[in-house]
């Protein structure tokens, strides 16, 4: 049995093992795959993985082996799920590893926000503490989070558990989504609908799906209704915001921050206008990516291909 990775190099550069691959067929690894190479790496495989390397109802027509696509991300827009449906491919996704590590990434940028570390940081390695008559400087107004309220957008396995550790900084709660899902037992937490959270939150931080129903959900219009103080949080997906009408927003001091771990388009081209936008902290796209939550991935990855070929497939994507 073939089985092809077309784009193994961001879950693996070289510190995870693929032997749990191996041991299921004849595994073949590529770390990078161009739409170009497609067809004649996939050709003749029954399982194929991929992370960012797309697989729409074209591809799949040309290669009538196929049986399983196993994405290695929880984000399954790359594959036309409803496509593979009608042709019998079982796809799946990695619905839970990255939950502690994107959490723990929406805090790293808040507290940055707040705390300004780097700044500061650096302040004092280019003589400015040592030439300063105080004890202490700061070089910007800092933030404390307790009292303030966190709205956050998608409430499900990350959100909760933002909101966990929100909780713990003596945030305030407001959480929006479709699903409610069982209840929360957190203190301080309400349900809002999404122009209150809006305009109640200090924070708002992002953690729903990419559909169509939530493209450019950041806007003009809806930026417009948030705090000229609110910070916000992007660690979901890029195209959650409208990237003009947000650099507009920090330019003109509408809102007070922004820190976004996702962009539109990945890689950004040079004139993403949130490249030179004020107050706007970007990493690139790095909160899934602790050694840890990689291995957790790839050992589900694993038992999602197991369970497959037991005839009990998981974390099955419904077309």
């Amino acid at each position: 049995m073939k089985i092809v990775v077309l784009d193994g190099y961001t879950l693996n550069p070289g510190d995870l093992s693929w032997d749990g691959l191996e041991t299921a067929g004849d595994l073949i690894i590529y770390d990078y795959t161009e739409k170009s190479d497609i067809y004649a790496r996939a050709v003749g495989a029954e399982i194929l993985f991929t992370n960012k390397t797309p697989l729409n109802a074209e591809m799949m027509d040309q290669l009538p082996g196929l049986r399983y696509i196993g994405i290695l991300a929880t984000g399954y827009n790359v594959v036309d799920v409803k496509a593979a449906a009608e042709r019998g491919i079982i796809v799946t996704n990695i619905p839970t590893y990255g939950t502690n590590s994107v959490a723990q990434m929406v805090f790293a940028l808040l507290l940055e926000m707040c705390q300004h570390v780097q700044l500061h940081s650096d302040a004092v390695f280019k003589g400015e503490w040592t030439q300063n008559r105080d004890f202490c400087f700061w070089k910007t107004p800092l933030i404390e989070l307790s009292g303030k309220t966190i709205g956050i957008v998608g409430f499900g396995r990350i959100g909760r558990q933002v909101a966990k550790i929100a909780e713990a900084f003596g945030m305030r709660i407001l959480a929006q989504d479709k699903f409610h899902g069982e209840a929360s037992d957190l203190a301080s937490f309400a349900w809002v609908e999404l122009d209150d959270l809006l305009r109640q939150a200090d924070v708002v931080s992002l953690h729903c799906p990419l559909f169509p129903d939530t493209a450019g959900l950041i806007n003009q219009a809806s930026i417009a209704m948030m705090k000229p103080s609110a910070l916000l949080i992007n660690t979901s997906r890029g195209g959650l915001i409208v990237d003009q009408d947000l650099a507009d927003a920090l330019n003109s001091g509408r809102i007070a921050g922004a820190a976004l771990d996702v962009l539109s388009v990945e890689p950004p081209p040079a004139d993403n206008p949130l490249l030179h936008a004020k107050n706007c902290l970007i990493t690139p796209h790095i909160s899934w990516a602790t050694a840890e939550a990689r291995s957790r991935l790839m050992d589900i990855a694993v038992d999602n291909l197991e369970a497959f070929l037991a005839g009990n497939p998981v974390n099955v994507i419904k077309g």
